[in-house]
């Protein structure tokens, strides 16, 4: 499973793990995989916290997943620090939306959070918001992989990657999105198919995953979207990926940072209980679908904001799910892909290595008969 994307980046399987957890990045990063940690939650101040945590504990390499939207409401807000592009942003949020939000936590007994644990409102969903914390990845050395999760990286965040002997790609899920990423001088793409938690497109990986492959030539493409066993990573190969990445299987995994609770509604999740929602981020995204997101899909509530103000009015919703997480059973932001079927049991992350590659070859071998028969 050691792809030529293996032999630069100096790991061992082609098993990428994004996660917004240190620990599980860290876990698949020792185990031979590459962890990519997803840094859209960090301030630049908490990012440096953690990369520096992964510096410790990761024996190789890792990875950093920004968000940078190729389009985003404000994007012409040019010159402002974070501080004042989300001031400035939060005069566009209707008070309605804000006032909606709070309903549907209050009705469902969610509580507010104490009044010490404030948080800002706008997340990293921007190229402002994201140049700080680009600048806390390029002084970890560990750090050999940037991808961006929404759309092609600006042209000066590319080349301060490249520059650096790092990596950089971005995700795509379309053929056009892709050949962007690769006119753009990428490294890598990540071609993920609407089967994927988070956002994502409307064709499935099957389909998907070979055009892409057959677009991009000799561009490396890591194979996404409702990877849960070593088979479909030898799918994905034998279709001409470079490797497999994966997300929502690193959620149920004990070290990750996912409350009890919120952990239990993955467990007893099937593959039919996703939907694709603007309801949190203002871009479609795959998650569970709850009362949260069929009450923004009433026609007598509010539309969802787009991206980020959207959030803006959601991320309350995020803080006191995560911090109550009984009470918030049936609003919770629970981002998974329809692989979420598969995730019945707890396991450490070493161990959901070892079965991926056990899997992988075994699907091999299988195959290796048949061609032999």
């Amino acid at each position: 499973m050691r792809t030529e994307l293996c032999e630069r980046l100096g790991i061992d399987v082609a098993i990428f793990a994004f996660t917004h957890c240190r620990d599980v990045a860290a876990a698949v990063s020792n185990a031979g995989g590459l962890g990519v940690l997803g840094a859209v939650g960090f301030t630049a101040d908490q990012l440096e916290v953690e990369l520096a945590w992964l510096d410790d504990h990761v024996h190789g390499v890792y990875g950093v997943d920004l968000v940078i939207p190729s389009t985003y409401e404000g994007q012409a807000l040019e010159g402002l620090t974070p501080q004042e592009l989300e001031t400035e942003l939060a005069t566009l949020v209707p008070q309605g939306h804000r006032d909606f939000a709070e309903k549907i936590l209050a009705d469902h007994g969610v509580p507010p959070l104490p009044a010490d644990e404030h948080h800002h409102q706008l997340l990293g969903w921007t190229a402002t918001t994201a140049a700080p914390q680009l600048e806390v990845i390029l002084r970890h050395p560990k750090a050999k992989l940037v991808a961006n999760a929404l759309g092609t990286p600006p042209e000066d965040v590319i080349k301060q990657v490249q520059d650096s002997g790092r990596l950089i790609g971005a995700l795509c899920g379309s053929v056009k999105h892709a050949l962007n990423h690769q006119r753009a001088g990428l490294d890598f793409v990540v071609c993920q198919g609407t089967e994927g938690g988070g956002h994502c497109g409307e064709i499935s990986s099957m389909v998907l995953w070979p055009q892409v492959i057959d677009a991009v030539g000799d561009l490396p493409v890591l194979a996404a979207g409702g990877i849960g066993n070593g088979a479909q990573i030898a799918a994905a190969l034998a279709m001409g990926a470079a490797g497999a990445w994966t997300g929502s299987i690193w959620l149920t995994v004990e070290e990750a940072n996912v409350p009890a609770a919120q952990r239990q509604t993955y467990i007893d999740a099937s593959s039919h209980d996703t939907v694709r929602s603007r309801s949190w981020t203002g871009k479609p995204c795959r998650m569970l679908r709850n009362d949260w997101t069929d009450a923004w899909e009433r026609a007598e509530t509010p539309d969802p904001l787009p991206m980020p103000l959207q959030m803006m009015v959601a991320l309350d919703g995020v803080k006191r799910g995560h911090r109550y997480p009984e009470a918030a059973r049936d609003v919770n932001f629970n981002p998974v892909g329809q692989v979420v079927g598969m995730m019945t049991r707890v396991e450490r992350t070493a161990e959901v290595m070892r079965r991926l590659i056990e899997d992988y070859l075994s699907a091999c071998e299988r195959l290796n008969k048949l061609n032999n028969a």
